[in-house]
C-alpha cells in the first residue's frame, strides 16, 4: 500500500499541473468560441464561419490590444477607462487586485526584474527569502525613519499573498539567483524534488 500511495503521489505531481494547464486553456477556447463565435456567425455570411474561428479572434484581439498599447492615443484612452474603474465601488477593488496579478506576468514587470535577498529582522535569529521591490522613495508621500531604507517583498508559502517591509539596507544579504528561482523556492516552501537536487549537483561538479 505505501508503495501504491508513493506512486499515486508522484502521479498527481504529474497530473495536477497538466489538468490545470488543459482546463485553463479549455475555459479561454470555449468561452472565446462562445462569444465571439456567436458574433461571427451573425455578421458573416450563411456558411462562411468555421468552428475555431472565435479563439482566433480572441487571439488576434488580444494581440492587436497589446499593440495598440504602443499608440500614445489608445494609451490615454486605456488610461481614462482605468481611472473610471478605479472610482467605482466594489469594482476598483476587484479590478485592482487582478490588475495587479495580471501585471506580474507582463514582459516589462520591474518585479521580475527584482533582486533575490535573504532578510534578517534585527532581534530574530531566523532569515527569510525576499524581493527587492523599491528602492528610490522620493516619489512617495510618506517619511521613512530606517537608515538607508529599502522595500522588500515577502511572499507566503502556498498561496497568493505576503508582506511588504521597509528594512535597513544592513538587514538584507544579496542571493544569487533569478527571481523566478526564488519565487518558484518561497511558494513552494523550499521543496524541491530528488531528480531536480542531484541534476543541480551534477551541473556543479561539472562546472567544477
Amino acid at each position: 500500500m505505501n508503495a501504491l500511495g508513493k506512486l499515486f503521489l508522484k502521479g498527481l505531481v504529474v497530473v495536477i499541473p497538466v489538468s490545470l494547464t488543459i482546463a485553463i486553456l479549455w475555459w479561454f477556447a470555449r468561452e472565446a468560441e462562445q462569444i465571439l463565435g456567436s458574433l461571427l456567425i451573425s455578421f458573416l455570411p450563411s456558411g462562411w464561419y468555421i468552428p475555431g474561428m472565435g479563439v482566433i479572434s480572441a487571439v488576434a484581439i488580444t494581440i492587436l490590444v497589446g499593440l495598440l498599447t504602443h499608440v500614445i492615443l489608445f494609451q490615454k484612452l486605456f488610461a481614462f477607462g482605468d481611472t473610471i474603474l478605479h472610482r467605482l465601488p466594489l469594482v476598483k477593488t476587484i479590478y485592482s487586485a487582478l490588475k495587479d496579478f495580471i501585471a506580474y506576468l507582463s514582459p516589462d514587470s520591474q518585479i521580475g526584474l527584482s533582486k533575490v535577498v535573504l532578510v534578517k529582522i534585527p532581534g530574530q535569529e531566523f532569515e527569510q527569502l525576499g524581493f527587492v521591490t523599491r528602492e528610490d522613495f522620493s516619489r512617495l508621500p510618506m517619511q521613512l525613519t530606517v537608515e538607508e531604507p529599502i522595500a522588500v517583498y515577502l511572499p507566503m508559502s502556498y498561496q497568493i499573498g505576503g508582506y511588504t517591509l521597509f528594512l535597513p539596507r544592513a538587514c538584507l544579504t544579496p542571493v544569487d539567483m533569478s527571481f523566478e528561482e526564488g519565487m518558484k523556492l518561497v511558494i513552494t516552501g523550499t521543496i524541491i524534488s530528488r531528480e531536480k537536487a542531484a541534476a543541480a549537483t551534477k551541473l556543479e561538479e561539472k562546472e567544477d
